[in-house]
């Protein structure tokens, strides 16, 4: 969380009087740590002694609408206004707040004192609100205006179309967003959904069904299994993405948050994936988004708490189980995690994700074997082979290699070649074995330059290169490559020993020693035979190679 928001005061100072420095000091810390909860509790015992400080109640809003206690931020945000002083958390709270109480006139006062979150939300907003108050004409002339600012075309048609579909104007909503009225409309999952509703609405349920399989194939989740089924009983689907102007406007904040993701910081995207959840707390892709972003900002905990909030009667329940389990194992409960998703297993066994991850958490806790039985499941449960399967063929491809059954491993990594031939960790692990098995060794280092091509600058990728390079007996080829790797992975205890038995085989006998010397000094890696490189250290690589019955690098050897 940034300490104080993007708008913050510009006249509001951090409080620096004695006795008040060292809980501001607290805040601080854990403000650089998105500890929400500790940066709040400081936050508060700081504001006892300086009440009118903007700078730190600004500070404890946005760490209060972190934790989700929208009741605590909205006293911040009242504080913030009786101080005369903008906050953008303040004012989005505010337009949130008059939404969630229909005040709509209000929300209008809101956005016409000032910007509250830039001229999307913001024109979106106005349109929202217009909608609240039955001025639908009013309402549609505004989103025109969105849809014609560079820019939000997109957001603008369709919220747009929510806004006709509440009122009942299916016909008119699929018209923008079948792409009739001004050409393809990308949409989302959530936007798949809402057209799937107003076809069904329409009485176009086989073209729902077309719609989903277009969207999704024949892999679907628990929602639109459930959903395809309710089309091909006749049924018709109710249109309940939006049905009034709260929830038109948490579909606002829901949207701009998964816009944000990646490309803004996961703490200000919260902000936005939050104000959803305030305003509509059944918006269960917002929750499920809030968690995702908790868990990156190594709130692990917290976004546990967040996910524990979905309904087990959710069709979305496995995936926030999925993602409360990944939190707990990156929380270091790896114990807690796994037994999560043994428990979930046994209630939704029918899903691949289920599965899949929790093979992954076995085999990062290097159970491999029972880590290659839950990936057998998952695999188990596919039937058309698609591009996304290569990487639970992946996966299962390591535990098997983990476990000497070289056999498999290779069949799975070229299954999963066969759903995704480009994919660099793949052409990456197969081509590195390979090399390591001194085996099919041309097919290798096409497999790695292909890899390499793929993530140029990935250090380990760099490394299988030249590797590879090294194996071959192309040892000025290997130099340049495994120096990059070195770059792009700098403390990496295995590359820093690759590139050192590299310089040795071109001569370079101190420089190598120099480089086993560091791979000794980095942190422990299971990968490193550390005796192995004492030893080079002591009598130099050829007579390693020597005492291990293979061919000496007389270069070196000459150097030595």
């Amino acid at each position: 969380m940034a300490f104080g928001s993007p708008h913050a005061p510009a006249s509001a100072q951090p409080v620096a009087e004695f006795g008040l420095v060292g809980p501001l000091l607290a805040a601080r810390v854990a403000s650089s740590r998105n500890d929400y909860a500790e940066a709040a509790a400081y936050l508060e015992r700081a504001l006892r002694g300086d009440p009118e400080n903007a700078y730190l109640v600004d500070s404890a809003l946005l760490a209060q609408i972190g934790l989700g206690n929208f009741k605590a931020a909205l006293t911040y945000a009242e504080r913030m206004d009786e101080l005369g002083l903008p906050s953008q958390a303040a004012a989005m709270l505010h337009l949130a707040q008059a939404f969630a109480e229909n005040r709509y006139a209000d929300a209008i006062a809101t956005l016409e004192g000032g910007a509250v979150a830039g001229p999307l939300v913001d024109g979106l907003a106005r349109a929202w609100a217009q909608f609240g108050l039955g001025q639908m004409s009013d309402a549609l002339a505004t989103f025109e205006v969105v849809i014609e600012t560079e820019g939000m075309a997109v957001f603008g048609q369709f919220n747009k179309a929510l806004a006709l579909a509440a009122v009942g104007d299916f016909e008119g909503a699929d018209f923008i967003l079948s792409g009739e009225a001004a050409g393809p409309l990308p949409l989302d999952r959530r936007g798949v959904v809402a057209r799937m509703q107003i076809l069904s609405q329409l009485g176009r349920q086989q073209d729902a069904i077309a719609l989903l399989d277009a969207a999704f194939g024949a892999d679907v989740d628990a929602e639109m299994d459930r959903l395809r089924a309710t089309l091909m009983s006749g049924a018709v689907l109710p249109f309940d993405m939006v049905q009034n102007a709260g929830d038109g406007m948490a579909e606002v904040f829901y949207t701009l948050a998964e816009a944000l993701r990646g490309d803004a910081g996961d703490e200000y995207t919260l902000l936005f994936a939050r104000t959803a959840e305030f305003l509509r707390p059944d918006h269960v892709p917002a929750r499920l988004l809030s968690g995702q972003l908790l868990t990156g900002l190594g709130q692990h905990m917290l976004a546990v708490a967040t996910l524990d909030k979905i309904s087990r009667d959710d069709p979305q329940y496995h995936v926030a189980q999925v993602g409360r389990a990944d939190a707990l194992f990156s929380a270091g409960d790896a114990q807690a995690a796994i037994a999560a998703l043994e428990t979930l297993v046994e209630t939704h066994a029918e899903f691949v994700n289920v599965h899949g991850m929790l093979g992954d958490l076995l085999r990062r806790e290097s159970r491999f074997d029972e880590a290659t039985r839950a990936y057998d499941a998952a695999i188990a449960l596919m039937e058309a082979p698609a591009p996304w399967q290569w990487v639970v063929y992946y996966t299962r491809a390591i535990t098997h290699e983990r476990s000497d059954r070289w056999p498999e491993a290779e069949a799975d990594f070229r299954m999963a070649l066969q759903l995704n031939p480009e994919e660099p960790h793949v052409l990456n692990y197969l081509g590195y074995s390979l090399v390591e098995r001194r085996e099919n060794l041309d097919e290798a280092l096409d497999m790695i330059e292909r890899a390499v091509a793929g993530e140029p600058d990935n250090g380990y990728i760099a490394d299988s290169l030249g590797w590879a390079f090294y194996r071959l007996g192309r040892y000025a080829e290997a130099v340049p490559v495994m120096e990059r790797a070195v770059e792009l992975a700098t403390t990496d205890p295995v590359i820093n020993d690759h590139l050192g038995d590299v310089y040795w085989a071109v001569g370079r006998t101190r420089e190598a020693r120099f480089q086993w010397r560091r791979a000794l000094s980095f942190a422990p890696s299971e990968d490193l035979d550390k005796d192995r490189v004492r030893r080079k250290l002591e009598v130099g690589l050829d007579q390693v190679l020597i005492d291990e019955g293979a061919e000496p690098h007389l270069a070196g050897a000459n150097g030595n």
